[in-house]
């Protein structure tokens, strides 16, 4: 039996005899693990008659890739000693009793419209985004190294948009994806190791699995970065680019250049004369993947309005320069503007850039990057999002969550511009919108932010509030590729963050 922090349910290894019966009583009526599969996933178990379940239409999703300090951001430590609380000093913010790093001035300003937890924690200090977006109740290192993994669970985005396809009927009919995400494929911009796990469909099938952008543009300020005998000196989008920079769907599912409607058409007339002599393919759950897949990229590239959404050059540039004129903060302009074409779940990465161990991942040179890139670049996107929204009257009915795979530790390490390592046992995430109560604060850190001293709160019981206030039962169940019913998540709603 296991037991993830934070939640009050335990897990078994394996199916209930009920479980079984139902899957072969399935068997009798000529239903296979693929039907059982796709029909398991569509109903609630239960109606919730909470008046915050399904109070978001939308969710807006940043991770901030490698992690950031608490002790920098939103868990000051001004009392600890030097190695503690490091060099930057606190300022107040717009939520009583709560101070930031005097390098978020704007985000503060957004504080009294967000949700603060300080007390994030669990026991895998690495870097565990399959951990943090999923509802795997494990993680190591060989999983995080590898997406294809076996014992991987499906990403968030991809269990909504699999859900709430479901209840539409199953096919692909809304103008705008609802499993989007910025601003390139995942752990696709760096050399030196392999991709990384984490934002994938896993068992619910490659079709389930974000559709991607890609970056069009040039950065406006260089960087250097070093790893090992590996030296990256270009220019980094994430310090700054050119306001001509641009988002596009993946070329995966781009048109080409000569292709009008009428060929599309034509194309699609002849891939169904084939349809008949595929209906075996058709009955797998490989061949309702492809089918889904085809379904989705005919929706895309007969319509204008992702195209759209994705121009930001729509918007005008003093509203550009609000969300701040980085690769971060034109991917989270661009996030709201494909909530507000219609897509219900848009995930936006800070990622490595050049070379691994980059982003948030400041084992070295932690104030340099902390000063000229990455406190900047958050506090203007925060508050460019979360001000946006509000202004819009989009904020209540959209749920925006910035997190990251765990903080770093409470003690300065002696390297050249100062370094912190991996420490899940106490971080800070945010939260505003969508059934989140505005400007509270949740959990409590001891004097150096290192252990959490009220209200533990597990990234499963993030997932399963978020589930919650998209309309989704979180104790709902999918099955996997050998036939057991699992649980979308192994956690609890946490009511302090509600409304």
């Amino acid at each position: 039996m296991l037991r993830v922090l934070g939640s009050p349910k335990k897990l078994c290894s394996g199916p209930t005899r009920r479980d079984m019966l139902q899957v072969g009583a399935l068997g009798f009526f000529g239903l296979g693990l693929p039907d059982f599969l796709r029909l398991s996933t569509v109903q609630p178990a239960a109606p919730q008659k909470e008046r915050h379940f399904g109070k978001a239409k939308a969710c807006i999703l940043l991770h901030l890739y490698g992690s950031p300090s608490q002790i920098e951001t939103v868990d000051m430590k001004p009392a600890a000693p030097p190695e503690i609380r490091g060099e930057f000093k606190s300022i107040r913010s717009s939520l009583p009793g709560l101070d930031v790093c005097e390098l978020l001035p704007n985000l503060a300003r957004a504080m009294d419209r967000t949700t603060v937890v300080r007390s994030m924690t669990h026991p895998y200090p690495i870097h565990g985004v399959a951990y943090a977006l999923t509802g795997v109740p494990q993680i190591d290192i060989p999983m995080e190294l590898n997406p294809h993994d076996g014992r991987h669970w499906p990403f968030v985005g991809s269990v909504v948009d699999y859900v709430l396809r479901g209840r539409d009927g199953g096919k692909p009919t809304r103008p705008v994806p609802d499993n989007l995400a910025l601003p390139f494929a995942f752990s696709s911009q760096r050399v030196g190791e392999v991709p990384r796990a984490g934002p994938y469909a896993a068992f619910l099938g490659s079709a389930y699995n974000p559709i991607w952008t890609e970056f069009h543009g040039k950065a406006s300020k260089k960087a250097v970065k070093t790893l090992q005998e590996q030296r990256f000196e270009a220019g980094e989008p994430y310090r700054g680019v050119t306001p001509d920079s641009r988002f596009a769907l993946a070329t995966a599912t781009h048109l080409a250049a000569d292709m009008t409607l009428d060929r599309l058409n034509r194309r699609q007339s002849l891939t169904q004369q084939f349809d008949r002599a595929r209906r075996d393919l058709d009955r797998s759950t490989a061949g309702q993947s492809l089918d889904r897949f085809r379904q989705m990229a005919l929706s895309l590239v007969g319509s204008d309005r992702i195209r759209e959404a994705l121009d930001l050059g729509r918007e005008p540039l003093a509203l550009r320069e609000t969300y701040g004129m980085t690769l971060f903060g034109q991917s989270c302009l661009a996030a709201r503007r494909l909530v507000e074409a219609g897509s219900r779940f848009v995930t936006v990465f800070w990622d490595e850039y050049g070379l691994a161990g980059s982003g948030w991942d400041t084992h070295w040179d932690h104030y340099p990057r902390m000063k000229d890139e990455l406190l900047p670049g958050l506090d203007r996107a925060w508050y460019g999002l979360i001000a946006d929204l509000d202004a819009r009257g989009l904020l209540e009915e959209t749920l925006v969550l910035c997190v990251s795979e765990h903080g770093r530790t409470p003690k300065m390490q002696n390297v050249k511009g100062g370094g912190r390592d991996h420490w899940s046992q106490a971080y800070s995430c945010l939260f505003a919108g969508g059934g989140v109560a505005r400007g509270n604060i949740v959990g409590k850190t001891d004097k150096i932010g290192g252990t959490v001293a009220e209200r533990p709160v597990s990234p499963k019981d993030i997932l399963a509030t978020l589930y919650h206030l998209l309309g989704i039962d979180h104790m709902m169940t999918l099955v996997d590729r050998v036939g057991r019913p699992l649980p979308l998540v192994e956690g609890s709603v946490v009511q302090e963050m509600l409304a």
